[in-house]
């Protein structure tokens, strides 16, 4: 299990101070740990950051088992990894068995962050900050816009022409619990993508796209697309029924089960460009997957 409860020694001190100097962190981070519900005394869940510890102390961890990653570029500040589709950016909870954290921290440890997401069955580059001054610059750069990314999408179908999506989006609020489904909804937030046809596949019915984000939505890429009806293989939320969805998120059909609903085996989107400029030096980062080839053989068990 990644996470884990560790012994910690006891002085008798505050709850916050006993993590400081068993862990040599910083006030605020000792305080987010328990903000965090991760410190135990004597089995019972520790909340009270000035409480005087009196017991055994444990502290919920989180244990890495990294299984290899491949690294696209690295220098002292980021590093860019090429993400597999089917594994989490980040751990989504205590019973999480794997993530890229696990490969990130294993390499550059606990001050290693990564400064976007990728959804889970989303594969291709994710940058990485290697300390707080990388990942504070990165979070600014988002938000105003000064990476560029670009993405590969096999869709359903002939496109004819490149075209342009320009619809707002918002998530469906009434959805119950499958909480990252998003709508086209004139009251959202403004979404633009671009689209550029770069191959069609007539034994399969499909085309290959260049697809050009210039906003930063969640599903972007995915919702415009499904929006223009040129449907994303692969994709196990967009164009299905609510059982159908939570079938898929849950793992509880088989593939071929899943490729007759979605037309493939994962989500055929990978992330194939970072382009931005860090501390006046211009960066342009490729994958090198053959991810055409990939999706091709997605398509089928």
């Amino acid at each position: 299990m990644p996470y884990i409860k560790t012994k910690l020694p006891n002085n008798g001190k505050k709850a916050f101070q006993v993590l400081m100097e068993a862990l040599k962190i910083p006030i605020n981070e000792a305080q987010r740990l328990i903000d965090k519900k991760r410190l135990f005394c004597d089995g019972n869940l520790v909340e009270e950051k000035n409480k005087i510890l009196n017991g055994t102390i444990e502290l919920i961890v989180y244990e890495t088992h990294p299984k290899g990653v491949e690294i696209v570029f690295e220098n002292e500040n980021f590093a860019v990894l090429e993400k597999p589709s089917g594994v989490l950016s980040h751990p989504n909870g205590r019973h999480c068995q794997y993530s890229l954290s696990d490969e990130i921290w294993h390499l550059w440890g606990k001050q290693a962050c990564i400064a976007h997401r990728l959804d889970k069955e989303t594969s291709g580059l994710i940058l990485v900050a290697k300390n707080k001054y990388a990942q504070i610059e990165f979070k600014t750069m988002f938000e105003k816009r000064q990476i560029q990314k670009e993405y590969l999408a096999l869709v359903l179908g002939k496109v004819e022409k490149n075209f342009k999506i320009d619809a707002c989006i918002d998530l469906i609020k009434n959805y119950h619990d499958v909480k990252t489904r998003m709508q086209i909804c004139e009251k959202g937030k403004q979404a633009l993508t671009e689209f550029e046809i770069l191959n069609f596949f007539p034994k399969h019915n499909c085309t290959l796209l260049l697809c050009k984000p210039l906003t930063g939505r969640q599903h972007q890429i995915r919702i415009h697309l499904h929006h223009a009806k040129y449907p994303i293989l692969g994709d196990p939320l967009y164009g299905l029924k609510k059982e159908e969805i939570e079938a898929i998120l849950d793992e509880k059909i088989n593939l071929e089960e899943r490729i007759h609903l979605t037309g493939a085996k994962r989500l055929c989107l990978h992330a194939k460009t970072l382009k931005f400029i860090f501390r006046d030096h211009q960066f342009i980062i490729d994958s090198k997957k053959n991810i055409e080839n990939e999706f091709i053989q997605a398509l089928y068990i």
